[in-house]
């Protein structure tokens, strides 16, 4: 077995008088992939921190090896020392360096390098965090949350960007399939302490109930040798007075055993306060279209939501998914074309601003909606303190400012407000931001069998494909495309598609040129657009093949000193060729969509 370069062994922590990481121990070595997962509130972050030394432990090891370099990605970032953007990336770059890698890294994440970090999102100074944790390729990259405010393309962009670096990884995540696609190993932190498996993350579920259920067994034979010793205190007969002080002394120390034994916190159920039955027609959208200036939203589209239906919409940051959702609601009004919304509707929504949430109420006030200690749920009252357990919260944190919270505490309290209201079709705008992997479980369970109408935006492929019943894909320039099925079906249908337009291409060119093919009623590019899809795929990896070259040379850490000009003169050439490149994928895939709306046509 390899030396690690990261070993922690005992390590302790206590939070407000209770011990939130106790002797959690774990080792990684170089280029190992790791996912740390837990619940919400288990410690997750602030082990991370202990590792980087941001936080001190009580007690315990840590060892990193010397010489290894260390980046940490933080759910809040701080640039407030920076004038742009580029300069908070760059302060990670030895300074005799071109920074050409900030530059690209930045643009693949939609930032230019001239922004005010003052002025930035939420989401913006995420990306940008994650750019200058990538920037200087580290010995051991530290990430939490990394995929959080990244759409999809992004997510695919990341995987790839993280696959090709040979760092050692501790990944905290909520996406499933990106720890999949990610970690060749899981640490899992759960009520203080770690446990360390070597699989992916696909076996992690299997190993959790094995563990439980385990844990079970055991408390279930504590609790048998519990009641057999109060027997015998009670009924066994006298015996000398040293082994009966010594006898009590062990059911003394058996049933402080039980006292210490952390019990497995859960949210067993969710249910969504339900109203009455919606018409079966929800939404019916006809030629609908809707532009900000140039920029147009939506062109043209026909969509008919059912009830019962769950709808998935997909597609790049600013593609317009929030506003297509306040179009389908009634909240906008289209520019041309006719929304049909059913009747008796109620509308719950979920949105992943949060603005919903007061900082300066308390939690129960914020649950209770400042009406007392009871919640609301359908006809039912519920005391806030038994619907808090429900999302996991200790009745000692109802007077707790909900600016204190986490962002996973934020998360559940925004779900438990959001199901607490009557409905019959919910809007959820980024759902799986924050929410642990149990919650996500227990979120797909409750649409499973939820009996009303469910419009979902998520950049989460597993949860799409768990959730959606069909899938709306932004196809660019206002296109979009509806698929039957969660995320993985829509990208099968689009290879299959793909596949058979390339047979039937095939076919033709072995056709008599002297035979008039027959007339088809289906819709074909035009000859330039179809000359244009067919050599794209070879011009991008021609220029895949220039950015590697490029990339070869640039990576010569003599070529600065050597030849300055030179290395200014590839920089240049690589984010040109970089820009190209995204151009051509793009302009690549709008033609194959186009192609495939017509032949639906």
């Amino acid at each position: 077995m390899s030396t690690p370069i990261l070993l922690l062994q005992d390590v302790s922590f206590t939070l407000g008088g209770k011990p939130l990481i106790d002797n959690a121990s774990f080792s990684l070595s170089a280029g190992e992939r790791v996912c740390l997962v837990g619940r919400n509130g288990s410690g997750k972050s602030t082990l991370l921190k202990i590792t980087t030394g941001q936080q001190h432990a009580d007690s315990g090891n840590i060892f990193l090896q010397p010489g290894t370099s260390v980046q940490y990605l933080s759910q809040e970032p701080d640039l407030s020392e920076y004038n742009t953007t580029f300069d908070y990336v760059c302060s990670v770059l030895p300074d005799h360096e071109d920074h050409y890698r900030a530059r690209i890294l930045l643009d693949a994440l939609g930032l230019d390098g001239t922004e005010n970090p003052k002025n930035l999102s939420g989401g913006e100074a995420r990306r940008c965090a994650l750019a200058k944790a990538l920037a200087p390729k580290p010995d051991l990259l530290l990430l939490d949350e990394p995929t959080n405010h990244l759409d999809l393309p992004a997510i695919e962009w990341l995987e790839a960007e993280l696959k090709s670096l040979s760092s050692a990884m501790i990944i905290i995540s909520h996406d499933r399939r990106f720890l999949e696609n990610m970690a060749n190993g899981i640490i899992w932190l759960d009520r203080g302490q770690t446990r360390q498996l070597e699989q992916k993350f696909s076996q992690f579920e299997q190993w959790k109930e094995e563990f439980f259920e385990q844990e079970a067994v055991e408390q279930h034979k504590l609790n048998r040798q519990i009641v057999r010793e109060e027997h015998w205190v009670r009924y066994g007969v006298t015996a000398r007075r040293k082994r009966n002080v010594r006898r009590m002394a062990e059911l003394a120390d058996l049933r402080k055993k039980r006292q210490d034994i952390i019990k497995n916190p859960s949210m067993t159920s969710l249910q969504a306060s339900q109203a009455d039955i919606s018409g079966k027609l929800v939404v019916v959208a006809e030629q609908i279209n809707k532009s900000y200036g140039d920029q147009v939203i939506v062109k043209n589209l026909d969509l008919r939501v059912l009830r019962g239906d769950r709808l998935g919409i997909v597609g790049p940051n600013g593609a317009g998914k929030t506003t297509l959702l306040r179009l389908l609601t009634g909240l906008e009004a289209p520019d041309s074309g006719e929304i049909k919304i059913g009747v008796n509707l109620e509308v719950n929504t979920l949105d992943q601003q949060r603005k919903l949430l007061d900082p300066n109420k308390t939690l129960a006030d914020t649950m209770t909606d400042g009406s007392g200690d009871y919640v609301q749920i359908g006809d039912e009252k519920r005391h806030v303190v038994g619907y808090m357990k429900e999302f996991m919260f200790n009745p000692e944190q109802a007077k707790t400012p909900v600016h204190a919270l986490s962002g996973g505490e934020k998360a559940r309290l925004l779900l438990a407000c959001a199901l607490a209201r009557p409905s019959n079709v919910l809007i959820l705008d980024e759902p799986t931001n924050d929410l642990d992997l149990e919650t996500l479980d227990l979120l797909q369970e409750l649409l499973a069998s939820y009996p009303g109408t469910v419009l979902v935006v998520s950049h989460d492929r597993d949860f799409l494909d768990r959730v959606a019943t069909s899938t709306l894909i932004a196809n660019g320039k206002g296109e979009w495309l509806e698929y039957a099925g969660g995320y993985s079906d829509m990208m099968a249908l689009r290879k299959q598609n793909q596949k058979e337009a390339d047979i039937a291409k095939k076919a033709a060119s072995k056709t008599d040129g002297s035979a008039k093919p027959a007339k088809s009623k289906t819709q074909k590019l035009s000859y330039k657009d179809q000359y244009e899809l067919d050599h794209l795929p070879e011009k991008i990896e021609k220029l895949g093949a220039q950015i590697a070259l490029l990339n070869e040379k640039l990576a010569d850490p003599v070529l600065y000193e050597k030849d300055s000009q030179s290395f200014h003169k590839f920089t240049e050439q690589l984010t040109k060729a970089h820009q190209e490149h995204h151009q051509m994928e793009e302009r690549w895939l709008e033609l194959e969509m186009l192609q495939e709306e017509l032949k639906q046509s």
